[in-house]
């Protein structure tokens, strides 16, 4: 019985497949963590003024001529 179960437990795939899930998940955060990390005053910069200032909305003007 010990041995069958052994061989059933090896066969099985199902355990291997959902580690190697959570490692992939745990690499790609470990990487956008990273990334945030390094260039997060760079991307700040950039929304901050680059597109903050293309977003800006001006007092629209209107010319009423009677």
């Amino acid at each position: 019985m010990k041995i069958s179960l052994l061989k059933s437990f090896l066969k099985d795939i199902n355990g291997a497949t959902a580690i190697e899930y959570g490692m992939l998940a745990a690499l790609i955060s470990i990487v956008i963590i990273s990334v945030f990390t390094l260039l997060g005053d760079d991307i700040k910069t950039l929304f901050s003024e680059g597109v903050g200032d293309k977003l800006k909305f001006e007092k629209p003007t209107f010319n009423i001529v009677k």
